[in-house]
C-alpha cells in the first residue's frame, strides 16, 4: 500500500524536528539530525540549513509494516505558502504539528482550512511538551476553539476516549458502544472511515527532540490511514514541482493517482493549448537528495521522471476524481529585478524563465517598452530567498527593489469596444461589448457573434487573444479584471487578412472601450482574525480603522477578544509585526488573502505610478484605415463612425 503524508505547521512548530524523529524511529535514516546543528535530512539545501527553515517541499520514503509511506516536509513560513499548497494536492492524509508552548497559530490556521479545502484527512500532534510552559489541555482547547470541535486527544488507539467519541458519529459504534462491544478490528476499520471522510481528526502529543511519542503517535497513523490506488487501469498522474539536476536536466515530480509508469512510456499532455508527446527517459524514487533509479512505478506512488520537457507543476496528465487544480494562494506583491548592464538582458530573462518553470506563482514578466523584468511574490524573505539561490546557482549577482502592492483594474459600467486594422493589404475588424463582472471573477469571454460575420476560427482566434495573458488597462498599467467580454461582430477578408490582424483589431478593441469605461482601481484585501485580551483590544479597534479595515463586533470570552474583519494589504501587511510587539507575542493573527476591492486611495496610488497610456507602444486605443493606398490613424473618440461593419 503507498500512502503519501504531509507534515505541516506554523514556523518553529518543529515540524522538522518530527519528521527527523520519525525517520530515525523508522530506520529510514541512521542518525537523527537537527535545524540547530544543519544535520537534517529533509532540509537538505545550503540556504535552509542557514536559515534553519524548510523553503522547499521534500519527501522521504519510509518503509513500514510492508507498506510505503512519502513524508511530504512542506514549508512552514508564509512565504512559502504556494510551495506548501501544491504538496497538499497529492497528500492522502496530513499530520499537523502544534507546539504545546504556542499552541494554535496564525500559520496553523491557514494550514488547516487548506486541507479541508482540498479534503485531506488530518491527524495533529503536539509537540514540544517537555518545554518550559507547555500546556496540553490548553492547546486542546484552542484547537476545539479555532479549528474544530472533531478532534479527539487519545493516549492510544486502546485510548477509552476514542471509543467515546467515535461512537457520537457513527450509529454502528453507538450501537457496540451501548453493548460493551469494543471489538478493535471493527472499531479500527470504521474509526478509520470517519478519519478518512474528515468527519473526526485524532490529536496525540510529545516532544520530537527527546523521542517522547512520536513512535506511538505514527503507530497510530499507520493503522488508520488507508489507500486505494488502482494499478490495473489507465495511467494518470499530478505534477506537485519541478526541479533541475546537476546537469541541468528538467525533473518533473509527480504523483501517479491511476495505472503504472515505466522508462520509455510515451506520454501525452498539453500546454498553452498546444498538445506535446514526450517519452519517459528515466524514474526516480527520492529520499531526500537521493535517490534510487526505477524501471518503472505504480500508483500511489511518488517519483520523479525526465523526458517531459515542457511539464509544469500543477499539470493533470489523464483523468483524475475530485481534481481540485485552482489555488487558494495567491502572491499580492511585486517586484522589479536590477543587475549590471553589463549582464545580457537575454542570460537573466533565461534564468528568470527557468525558476518560473519551477514555480508558476513568480509570473516572471518582461517589459520591452521598459527593458524592466518583474516577478510576483508573497514577501520579502522569499526575495532573499531568491536572491541568494540565484546567487548560488547561477553565479549572478542581483538585488531586487522594495516590494509593491500588486494592483488590479476593472470597470463599473457597460461600454461597447471597437477596433479596426487595416494598414495597406491587411484587414481585421472586431466589435466587442465590456461590462462589469462579478468581484474576482477574473475575465470571462462569450461570443454573440454570428459565424455568417466571422468563421468560428476567427472566433477563437479572438477569444485566445483576450484570454492567452493579462491586459494592461488604463488607470495605473495594472492587470485588467473582472470584466464579462462579448464578441458581437467582426470582418476579415479573405485575401488580405493575415498574421496578427485579429489580435490588433480585438486589443485595439477592448482599450477603445476602456477609454469609455468608467474604470476602477482594485487593490488586494486580507480577511483577518485577530484574538488578543480584552486589555489590548482597544488598541487593535483603532489600528484596525487607522489602516483602513473593517471589522465585525468583537467577541468577548473570558478575557480574550475575537476580531474578525478584512483590510487592505498594503496597510495590514506589516501589521503582524506590530500586534506581536506591543502584546509581547501573546495576540494570534491569521491573514488569509481575501480577493481584489475598490482601492482605499486610488488618485494616491494612481499619481504615484504615473503610468502613460499614450507611451505604451504594446497597446493602442486609436484604430487603423486605409484609404487610397495609404494607411492612416483614427483616435479612439473618431473611430466608431469609421467602422465598417454595422454598429
Amino acid at each position: 500500500m503507498n500512502i503519501t503524508i504531509g507534515v505541516l505547521a506554523h514556523v518553529d512548530a518543529g515540524k522538522t524536528t518530527f519528521s527527523e524523529s520519525l525517520l530515525y524511529y523508522t530506520n529510514t535514516i541512521t542518525n537523527k539530525g537537527r535545524v540547530d546543528f544543519q544535520s537534517s535530512f529533509l532540509d537538505n539545501h545550503e540556504i535552509e540549513k542557514n536559515r534553519g527553515i524548510t523553503i522547499f517541499t521534500e519527501q522521504a520514503v519510509i518503509k513500514y509494516n510492508n507498506n510505503s509511506y512519502y513524508l511530504v516536509d512542506t514549508p512552514g513560513h508564509i512565504d512559502f505558502s504556494t510551495e506548501m499548497e501544491r504538496a497538499i494536492k497529492i497528500m492522502d492524509y496530513a499530520i499537523i504539528i502544534l507546539s504545546a508552548v504556542e499552541g494554535v497559530q496564525g500559520h496553523t490556521e491557514t494550514v488547516f482550512y487548506l486541507l479541508k479545502k482540498h479534503k485531506i484527512p488530518i491527524f495533529f500532534f503536539i509537540n514540544k511538551i517537555d518545554r518550559a510552559g507547555a500546556n496540553i489541555n490548553k492547546v486542546i482547547q484552542e484547537i476545539h476553539d479555532n479549528l474544530s470541535q472533531d478532534v479527539c486527544f487519545i493516549n492510544n488507539l486502546n485510548d477509552k476516549n476514542l471509543f467515546e467519541f467515535s461512537a457520537m458519529y457513527n450509529e454502528q459504534l453507538l450501537d457496540l458502544y451501548s453493548e460493551n462491544n469494543f471489538s478493535k478490528e471493527i472499531w479500527h476499520n470504521k474509526i478509520s472511515e470517519l478519519i478518512a471522510n474528515n468527519e473526526i481528526h485524532i490529536c496525540q502529543s510529545g516532544s520530537a527532540l527527546k523521542d517522547i511519542g512520536v513512535k506511538e503517535f505514527f503507530d497510530t497513523v499507520t493503522k488508520l490511514a488507508n489507500s486505494k490506488y488502482n494499478s490495473n487501469t489507465s495511467f494518470s498522474c499530478r505534477v506537485f514541482k519541478i526541479s533541475h539536476d546537476n546537469n541541468n536536466a528538467k525533473v518533473t515530480h509527480l504523483k501517479i493517482m491511476s495505472g503504472k509508469l515505466a522508462v520509455r512510456n510515451e506520454i501525452n499532455y498539453s500546454k498553452d493549448k498546444l498538445k506535446f508527446n514526450d517519452k519517459v527517459t528515466s524514474i526516480r524514487e527520492y529520499n531526500g537528495k537521493k535517490y534510487l533509479n526505477k524501471s518503472q512505478a505504480t500508483a500511489g506512488q511518488l517519483v520523479a521522471v525526465t523526458g517531459l520537457n515542457r511539464s509544469y507543476p500543477g499539470l493533470i496528465i489523464g483523468n483524475i476524481k475530485n481534481n481540485t487544480n485552482s489555488d487558494k494562494i495567491q502572491p499580492t506583491l511585486k517586484s522589479r529585478v536590477s543587475y549590471d548592464l553589463s549582464v545580457n538582458s537575454k542570460q537573466v530573462i533565461e534564468i528568470f524563465n527557468l525558476l518560473n518553470e519551477e514555480d508558476p506563482s513568480l509570473n516572471v514578466q518582461w517589459s520591452e517598452q521598459l527593458q524592466e523584468l518583474s516577478i510576483q511574490v508573497m514577501g520579502p524573505i522569499q526575495l532573499e530567498v531568491l536572491q541568494r539561490i540565484i546567487e548560488k546557482r547561477f553565479n549572478l549577482l542581483i538585488t531586487f527593489e522594495k516590494p509593491q502592492i500588486l494592483y488590479k483594474e476593472t470597470i463599473s459600467n457597460l461600454v461597447i469596444g471597437y477596433g479596426h486594422y487595416e494598414p495597406y493589404r491587411h484587414y481585421a475588424e472586431i466589435h466587442l461589448q465590456i461590462k462589469a463582472g462579478k468581484r474576482n471573477s477574473g475575465i470571462l469571454f462569450k461570443s454573440n457573434c454570428h459565424i455568417d460575420k466571422l468563421n468560428i476560427g476567427s472566433q477563437n482566434l479572438v477569444k485566445q487573444h483576450l484570454l492567452e495573458k493579462s491586459h494592461r488597462a488604463l488607470l495605473a498599467g495594472s492587470p485588467l479584471t473582472d470584466v464579462e467580454i462579448t464578441l458581437l461582430t467582426g470582418k476579415i477578408h479573405q485575401e488580405h487578412t493575415s498574421g496578427g490582424d485579429l489580435k490588433q483589431a480585438t486589443l485595439r478593441a477592448l482599450r477603445q472601450g476602456l477609454e469609455k469605461a468608467d474604470n476602477v482601481l482594485l487593490e488586494p484585501y486580507y480577511h483577518f482574525k485577530i484574538k488578543v485580551s480584552n486589555n489590548d483590544m482597544g488598541r487593535v479597534l483603532a489600528d484596525i480603522q487607522k489602516r483602513n479595515g473593517e471589522f465585525e463586533s468583537p467577541q468577548v470570552l473570558n478575557n480574550t477578544a475575537l476580531i474578525i474583519g478584512r483590510a487592505p494589504v498594503a496597510c495590514f501587511m506589516d501589521y503582524p509585526l506590530q500586534l506581536r510587539s506591543f502584546t509581547n507575542g501573546k495576540a494570534m493573527i491569521r491573514l488569509v488573502f481575501g480577493g481584489y476591492d475598490v482601492c482605499h486611495n486610488s488618485e494616491q496610488v494612481i499619481k504615484a505610478i504615473n503610468y502613460s497610456k499614450e507611451a505604451d507602444r504594446e497597446y493602442s486605443s486609436s484604430s487603423v484605415f486605409c484609404g487610397k493606398g495609404k494607411s492612416f490613424n483614427v483616435v479612439w473618440y473618431e473611430a466608431e463612425q469609421k467602422m465598417h461593419c454595422e454598429v
